[in-house]
Order: structure tokens, then C-alpha cells, then sequence
């Protein structure tokens, strides 16, 4: 019997060809139980990752915008804050990415248009021919793509020259030319522009001299901090009397909140820091003004000096130096967030079940204050004697009933004694519509202090000290009616040295614009 020897090949050929298919659906599998093990571990570990974010992300969240502790500096708290928000976004940045898979597309994020006030400069891209790169025809215009970016440059700056020429008459023999423009520094190089951006750098940004020095010498500029130490002496000189007229306007107000805060006074006797005050005074009912009050103590008599023939309402804490101005006419206002701090420090420390009833009637107080924000004057007290009134009442009683019971020495009396000690002042915005319910303004006004007296390090002397809250006083006051610090000061430095004295109220920053 005889083989094909043809068919025998066939078969070895298809055999061979069925043994390398196997080995290649092999092989396949083998790479697909790879990766199937490969995309467990990533999907593992991405889902523990994802938990851990997760978890990061809850608790800075509750860090961010849950209850906050009252003990923490607010100048800390904003430094905190932002570094909280960096981190979030951080976060979310990698959750999204560990959340799509490989081939998905990343959700772009909504971002604001860019200031349409904002000068353009335009970037032409043109492509690198004008001739179609397959058949070489001309191309033809179909419109463009435009893409925008924020973009800065460190400061100008820039030499501006005074050019004032001069005419001569032959027939007379007389010269004319224009009058040269008188400046806050007299013969000095600083335009109003450079002064009010010293001014602002240092008390609205907090960057002391020298780090502006560093600053303009990257610009290519040389100022020694000496001479900007001069000019912001004379600047603040200059402004002084500004501060004289707001002064003047804050003391006819009907209502001022008062507070202090401590800042560190050169002592050169003792080669070392004494302890100032800054005493700020603020008024809100109208254009708002704030004053700062530089002094050497903490004594009450600079606020008996500062306020002088007031009649008025001040709305201050249980601060002993206050106490004399109400034997004066004064009539005292309390401050419910001042109360609601002690109870909340109870609360926080956990030392008190009692603290959190304290803190939820002190809650409803300012959800009715929340609620009539706004109104008219009558329509605003009445509904105080409508609903916060029965408030207090209650309140009042469960204070006398729990001060009597609490133990004479814990954190829960003290509190509720200071309360009680407190009420007639207390409650007495319940009875006047103008009067606020708490001393939160002038609180606001301070924060920035927090920030700049690190920066500062000390005031060099008691001048120094008033001259820089007098600029601080402008400033503060430029904000709280919109302004921008620079623009305001700017135009002051420019308008002062030639305005009148009698219109001298048209510069101030609550009337200014």
C-alpha cells in the first residue's frame, strides 16, 4: 500500500500550524491573565486610594466649613484656610483621575471669563505656509480659534519727567511758563503713584520695607529702605489731617464700636519691645469709617481722650477701661458674640453639657437679627420685641435657674456670670433699632492687624506708631465703602498738596468718588 506523500506533508503542515495557533491562543491567554492581574492590583489600589482621599477630603472639609473654634486667630485661620482650599482641590484633582477610567475623557472644569476690563495683548499664530501643504493651492480665511490666558508682569516701573517750558515776551521782557506741581515730598523722586503703592505694599499687604526693596531690585530699580522709610514718614505726615476730619465725622455718629488690640512698641532705653495698643473705633450706620488710635497703654483714659465730648452709644466688650466713659453720658452696648464665644469654648472643650442650650438661644438671636436685616427702623424693633424679646426672657430665666445649681468655681458659672453681669447691656438692642447686636464690626476691622503686626515687627517710635495707624485708618475705610486702596491714595497724594483746606472733607475715603 502506497502514501501520498503530498497528503502526508498537508497533514504535517496543518498540524504544525494548529500547534502554533495554540501556542499563540496561549501565549494570549498567558497576557490577558497578566493584565487581568495587573488592572486587580491598579483597581485595589485605586479603590483604597480613592478611600483615603475620600476620607482626607471629608475631614477638611469639616476643617473648612464646619463648626469653627473660636480660639483660633482669625489671621491664622485665613492662612489655614487657604492652604485647606490648595489641598482640596489637590485632592480632587487626583480623585477625578483615580475615578475615570483610562480612556475617559477628563471632566473640564467651569472657570469664570476672564475681566473683560483687562488690556488685551494679542498673539497671532500664522501658520509656517500660505499654501495648502498637499496641492500647494492658496489657502483661504474660515474664521480662528481664540484662546485667552491670564497672564501678569512683575511692576513697572517708569521715569515720568516734567517738562515745563518757558516763553519769553520781547516787548516786555517778561518770562511766562506754568507753575510747577507742588508734591507731597518737595523735591523729592516718589510720584503719588510709587508713594501709594509703598503705602499699600506695607499696611493693606503686610510686606515690610525691605521685602519691598527686594521686590523693586528685581525690577531693576535700587531703593534703599532708608529712603522708603522717608517717604512713607512724610506720606503719613501729609495724611494726618485727613484722619483729623474722618475723626470729626466718627463722634457725631450716634453708635461706635470700640476694641483694642496689642502691637510692639521699640523701647531703645531697654534694647527691646514695650507692649502698645492699637485702640480702633468704628462706625457703620451710614458710609462706615474706622479709626485706628495708637497708644502707649491700655489705658481707659486714651479712649476717654479719643472720644471726648461723645454722648453717644458704644458698643464694646467687658473691658475694664471702658467703664469710666459709662459714668459720662455713655450709654453701653454689650456684645453677644463675646457671650456666645464663652459658652462655645465650654462647648468645644466638652466641659459643660449646659454650653450647647447657650449656644443654640444665642443661635435664634441672630437668626431673628438674620431675618429683619433690612428693614425700616420701626419695623425692625418691632419685630425684636416680637420674637427676640421673648427669647432673652427665657433665656435670662434659664441662667438664674442654672447659676444657682452650677458649682461656684467651673467654667460653666464664670461664663454664666459674666453673662448675667452683662445683660443690661446686653439686651439693650432689643429696645433701639440702630443699635447692633453685637461688636463684630469693629472685630473685622482689627483682623488685618493680626497679619501686619507679624510683619511689621514693631512700631520705631510713638510718632511712628500714630502716623501708621493714621494710614491704616484711611485704608480700612477706603475698603469698607468699595474703594480700592491704591486708586484712593493715589488720587489723595495727588489732589493734597494743592487742595484747600476748607474742602478737605472731599479727599476723606467714605466721602471720596
Amino acid at each position: 500500500m502506497s502514501v501520498d506523500v503530498s497528503t502526508n506533508d498537508d497533514l504535517q503542515t496543518r498540524l504544525r500550524e494548529a500547534l502554533a495557533a495554540l501556542a499563540d491562543r496561549d501565549a494570549l491567554i498567558a497576557q490577558r491573565d497578566a493584565q487581568i492581574t495587573e488592572m486587580a492590583a491598579v483597581g485595589a489600589y485605586r479603590a483604597a486610594r480613592i478611600k483615603v482621599l475620600e476620607a482626607q477630603m471629608a475631614a477638611m472639609n469639616r476643617a473648612l466649613y464646619g463648626r469653627r473654634s473660636e480660639q483660633l486667630d482669625p489671621a491664622q485661620r485665613q492662612l489655614f484656610e487657604e492652604s485647606l482650599e490648595e489641598d482640596i482641590v489637590a485632592i480632587q484633582t487626583e480623585l477625578e483621575t483615580l475615578k475615570e477610567s483610562p480612556s475617559a475623557q477628563r471632566r473640564q472644569p467651569k472657570r469664570l471669563p476672564l475681566p473683560e476690563h483687562l488690556p488685551r495683548e494679542e498673539v497671532r499664530h500664522e501658520p509656517a505656509s500660505c499654501t495648502c501643504t498637499q496641492c500647494g493651492n492658496a489657502l483661504t480665511p474660515m474664521g480662528e480659534d481664540v484662546t485667552e490666558q491670564l497672564d501678569c508682569k512683575p511692576a513697572e516701573f517708569f521715569v515720568r519727567r516734567h517738562v515745563y517750558p518757558k516763553y519769553a515776551c520781547r516787548a516786555c521782557e517778561t518770562v511766562t511758563a506754568a507753575p510747577s506741581q507742588a508734591s507731597v515730598i518737595e523735591r523729592g523722586r516718589p510720584a503719588p503713584g510709587l508713594l501709594a503703592h509703598v503705602l499699600v505694599g506695607k499696611y493693606a499687604d503686610h510686606l515690610p520695607l525691605y521685602r519691598q526693596q527686594q521686590i523693586y531690585q528685581r525690577s531693576g530699580v535700587e531703593l534703599a529702605r532708608s529712603t522708603l522709610a522717608d517717604w512713607t514718614g512724610a506720606a503719613g505726615v501729609a495724611l494726618m489731617p485727613l484722619v483729623s476730619a474722618m475723626k470729626a465725622d466718627l463722634l457725631q455718629r450716634p453708635v461706635i464700636h470700640a476694641d483694642e488690640t496689642p502691637v510692639a512698641l521699640l523701647d531703645p532705653g531697654a534694647g527691646k519691645t514695650a507692649r502698645a495698643y492699637l485702640f480702633a473705633y468704628c462706625a457703620t450706620d451710614g458710609p462706615p469709617i474706622t479709626i485706628f488710635d495708637f497708644c502707649t497703654s491700655r489705658s481707659g483714659e486714651h479712649a476717654k481722650n479719643f472720644l471726648g465730648a461723645f454722648r453717644g452709644h458704644l458698643v464694646v466688650d467687658d473691658y475694664a477701661g471702658y467703664k469710666a466713659l459709662f459714668a459720662e453720658n455713655i450709654t453701653e452696648v454689650g456684645c453677644w458674640a463675646h457671650i456666645r464665644r464663652l459658652f462655645f469654648e465650654l462647648h468645644a472643650a466638652k466641659a459643660s453639657a449646659h454650653a450647647e442650650p447657650a449656644l443654640r438661644q444665642i443661635a435664634e438671636l441672630y437668626r431673628i437679627e438674620a431675618e429683619i436685616k433690612g428693614l425700616d427702623p420701626p419695623e425692625r424693633l418691632a419685630r425684636r420685641q416680637r420674637d427676640a424679646q421673648p427669647v432673652l426672657d427665657a433665656f435670662e430665666q434659664w441662667i438664674d435657674n442654672l447659676l444657682s445649681a452650677a458649682s461656684p468655681n467651673s467654667g460653666l458659672a464664670k461664663a454664666l456670670a459674666h453673662t448675667r453681669k452683662r445683660w443690661p447691656a446686653l439686651v439693650r438692642y432689643v429696645d433701639d433699632a440702630s443699635l447692633p447686636i453685637d461688636n463684630n464690626p469693629v472685630e473685622r476691622s482689627i483682623r488685618p492687624i493680626a497679619v501686619g503686626r507679624k510683619n511689621w515687627l514693631f512700631a520705631g517710635s510713638k510718632a511712628a506708631g500714630e502716623r501708621a495707624a493714621a494710614i491704616m485708618s484711611l485704608i480700612a475705610t477706603a475698603r469698607q465703602n468699595g474703594h480700592e486702596p491704591y486708586a484712593y491714595l493715589k488720587d489723595v497724594l495727588t489732589r493734597l498738596p494743592t487742595h484747600p483746606d476748607r474742602r478737605i472733607a472731599e479727599l476723606l475715603p467714605h466721602r471720596w468718588g
